[in-house]
């Protein structure tokens, strides 16, 4: 069953919200800003990650250094997933967050 425009967008929302929270929790210096529904992080080093949604087929993406990367909404789980490598969006986000930025940060609840 594929997701509803509206719950798709209150997904994301919800997980780039998580995902702010995170990063605003963190001693990280960086900025944030959510514009249109993207959210763009950028480190202190120049880097940035870039999450957009993808409204037609209902996946977030993630820009990152090291590629682009596409999510999907499993509902049994509960979890974003990659598309490509079935790696769940936090565990990607703390390997390429360290990767990035060089600090260890949590993605659990993502």
């Amino acid at each position: 069953m594929s997701l509803t425009e509206a719950r798709f967008h209150d997904l994301v929302d919800t997980v780039q919200q998580a995902v702010e929270d995170i990063f605003d929790d963190s001693d990280l210096d960086l900025d944030l800003e959510n514009s249109a529904g993207v959210l763009t992080v950028r480190f202190e080093n120049g880097t940035q990650l870039i999450f957009s949604r993808q409204e037609p087929i209902r996946q977030l993406w993630l820009a990152a250094r090291a590629g682009g990367f596409h999510f999907d909404y499993d509902e049994a789980s509960e979890r974003w997933i990659c598309d490509s490598s079935a790696e769940l969006l936090g565990e990607m986000l703390a390997r390429i967050t360290l990767e990035q930025s060089g600090a260890s940060l949590e993605f659990e609840e993502l």
